[in-house]
């Protein structure tokens, strides 16, 4: 059995965590840490978790003795905590934007932080980065409307497909976390669809990151808020190129299949079958349909996670269990709430 702590418990995501380990048949959840709700049993933050025995405990990195530290902290906090956590020798998956990119100077500018810490993450999007993430000891969980983005469109831009994608996100509100505000109130949510930070949300750099890597690739991205609690919804335009205008669909479905056929937790949709949110809702899996062209050359790609699992926690547990070369599904074996 490995001892996993998770440092900063109390959110969304930390709940989601508790969920997902208290079921892993290989791992012991020995600390939980909150400074807010020290002393505090587990259930009275998240009702769902009862008799878990957990109490929230405000602990020092120091004072944490576990082989697989997730840090489920802000971003700008993570990074003056990671270093402390990796010199207990523990592994470390970091749930904030502070190690996802290979430039600070990108990081600075988005997040508008000073980056202080020069320790080295692998991006953790395991279709792509698997065998690094094997090797690591620091890996920098991907944002939550990137995971949806990217593994949308990567085979177009690795195959050298496409010149610009287009990206239309929709994403629940739990995505703004477990704080309220005036942009998540109810009556301003509901019988809505509010796009915000229409050209600057900060995940377009991190999908940029990933996709802009291939030579002569132009990446736009565009993020809604809708009234529904969990799931991101994702619709690619994506151009293609002169050199790849005569494309069919039929040979698109092939390039993702090649790609993505062997992923346990990526699912093609069939011809004609649309990803639905419900159909991912509460599991690990990320459904990608749409497959059409039309006559302009526009490849419409769509796909569906839950943001709270494949956009965060579940995507975290699936990190760890190739870090500590389990099984990659093992604890996620389960699939979506749907209806």
């Amino acid at each position: 059995m490995y001892n996993i702590a998770i440092v900063g418990a109390s959110g969304y995501t930390g709940g989601e965590l508790l969920r997902m380990l208290l079921n892993h048949p290989e791992v012991e959840i020995t600390d939980i840490t909150s400074r807010q709700y020290d002393g505090v049993e587990a259930h009275k933050i998240h009702p769902h978790i009862r008799d878990s025995g957990l109490v929230f405990k405000d602990k020092k990195p120091s004072e944490l003795d576990a082989d697989v530290v997730f840090t489920a902290t802000p971003h700008g906090a993570s990074m003056k905590i990671v270093p402390d956590l990796l010199e207990t020798g523990a592994k470390v998956i970091d749930l904030s934007g502070d190690y996802r990119y290979r430039d600070t100077a990108v990081y600075e500018k988005w997040y508008g932080i000073e980056h202080t810490s020069d320790a080295e993450a692998v991006y953790g999007l395991p279709e792509i980065y698997r065998e690094e993430i094997k090797k690591a000891d620091l890996v920098a969980n991907p944002g939550c409307f990137p995971t949806g983005a990217i593994l949308s469109s990567y085979p177009l831009v690795k195959n050298d497909l496409v010149d610009r994608i287009i990206i239309d996100s929709k994403t629940g509100v739990s995505g703004a976390g477990v704080s309220p505000s005036q942009t998540t109130h109810y009556p301003n949510i509901a019988d809505n669809v509010n796009p915000y930070k229409i050209s600057n949300h900060r995940h377009m750099s991190e999908i940029q990151q990933e996709l802009k890597g291939f030579e002569g690739v132009k990446v736009s991205f565009t993020p809604h808020l809708v009234p529904v609690i969990r799931g991101i919804q994702t619709t690619s335009h994506s151009f293609l190129n002169k050199e790849n205008e005569n494309i069919t669909t039929e040979e698109l479905r092939k390039i993702y299949k090649k790609e993505y056929g062997g992923e346990y937790f990526i699912k093609l949709m069939d011809e004609g079958e649309i990803p639905h949110l419900s159909s991912v809702r509460g599991s690990n899996f990320a459904h990608i349909g749409g497959f059409e062209i039309d006559e302009t050359g526009r490849v419409i790609m769509l796909s569906t996670i839950d943001n709270l699992v494949k956009g965060a926690s579940g995507q975290a547990i699936h990190n760890m269990n190739i870090m500590l070369g389990l099984k990659e599904s093992m604890g996620l074996e389960f699939y979506g709430l749907h209806p």
